[in-house]
C-alpha cells in the first residue's frame, strides 16, 4: 500500500507537471526574448547534438518523424508537439545526435549528418561534453576551442545553407547532481556564455536551458529533473521540449 506521504509526493510532483511547466518556462524566457520562427510546407527540421539530443535513438533507422529516429529525450516531445500542431505541413522531423559528442565529432559527421539531409530549420544542443570530458581528463579542448570550433561549423553550415533557420541551445548542468559540483564553476559558465554569444552572432534563436532548469528547481529537487546532473529525467526531456517551444514560439 502506497503511504500517504509517498502519495502527496507523487501528487505534487505531477501537478507540477501538469500545471507549472507553462509557468517555468514563462519565467526563464520571457515573451520578448525571442523572435519567431515559421515553418512552411515540408520543412526539413534537423536536431542535432550529444547524448542529450541522441536520448537512445536507434541509429540504424534513416527515417524521420518516429519514435525510432527521435529518441525518448525532449527532440521526441517537441517533435510530437509541431507535428500535432500543424498536421498538413508535412514537417520531416530528424534527429542525429550522438551520445559523447564535442563539437569536433560533430564536424567529422557534418556532411552526411546535417548537409546532406539539407535542412531549413538546424538546431544544435552541444558543448556540456567539451567541458565534462576535459574536466575528466579525457580531452584537453578549452572555451576557445569550443568557441571556435562551434563558430566554424556554423560558417560551414550557412556557407551551404544559406537560408537555414538556426536554433542554439545552451549546454547546461544541474550542480549538487551526482557528477556535477563545485569542481564545474566557474568555468562551465564560460561554455554557456560562449554558446550564448556564438547565437548571437549567427543571428540564431537562443534557448536558454540553464535559466530553465534553475527556474524548475523551484518546483521539485535537482534529481527530479536529472539523474546525473547532465541528462534530463522523463520530467527533464518534456521541460526541455517546452523551453525549444517557447523560445522558437512554435509551441
Amino acid at each position: 500500500m502506497i503511504k500517504r506521504r509517498d502519495f502527496l509526493k507523487t501528487t505534487a510532483l505531477t501537478t507540477t507537471l501538469a500545471v507549472g511547466l507553462p509557468q517555468i518556462v514563462s519565467a526563464a524566457i520571457p515573451e520578448t526574448a525571442t523572435s519567431r520562427l515559421k515553418l512552411s510546407t515540408d520543412e526539413i527540421i534537423l536536431f542535432q547534438g550529444d547524448s542529450i539530443t541522441d536520448a537512445g535513438r536507434k541509429k540504424a533507422n534513416t527515417d524521420f518523424s518516429t519514435m525510432d529516429n527521435l529518441g525518448y529525450g525532449y527532440a521526441l516531445h517537441a517533435g510530437a508537439t509541431l507535428l500535432n500542431n500543424q498536421p498538413s505541413k508535412n514537417l520531416h522531423i530528424y534527429n542525429k545526435g550522438i551520445s559523447g559528442n564535442k563539437v569536433y565529432q560533430l564536424a567529422e559527421r557534418w556532411d552526411s549528418d546535417c548537409l546532406d539531409l539539407n535542412p531549413s530549420l538546424l538546431s544544435i544542443l552541444i558543448g556540456v561534453n567539451d567541458y565534462w570530458h576535459k574536466h575528466s581528463g579525457k580531452y584537453d579542448g578549452t572555451v576557445k576551442v569550443y568557441e571556435n570550433d562551434l563558430t566554424a561549423l556554423l560558417q560551414r553550415t550557412i556557407k551551404k545553407l544559406s537560408n537555414v533557420k538556426l536554433v542554439i541551445g545552451e549546454p547546461f548542468a544541474v550542480k549538487g547532481v551526482k557528477a556535477v559540483d563545485d569542481s564545474w564553476y566557474p568555468e562551465f559558465d564560460e561554455y554557456r556564455a560562449s554558446a550564448k554569444k556564438i547565437a548571437k552572432e549567427f543571428n540564431a534563436i537562443f534557448v536558454p536551458y540553464q535559466a530553465v532548469f534553475d527556474e524548475a528547481l523551484k518546483s521539485a529537487p535537482g534529481t527530479y529533473w536529472t539523474k546525473d546532473g547532465v541528462h534530463p529525467s522523463l520530467a527533464g526531456a518534456k521541460l526541455m521540449a517546452e523551453a525549444w517551444l517557447k523560445a522558437t514560439k512554435l509551441g
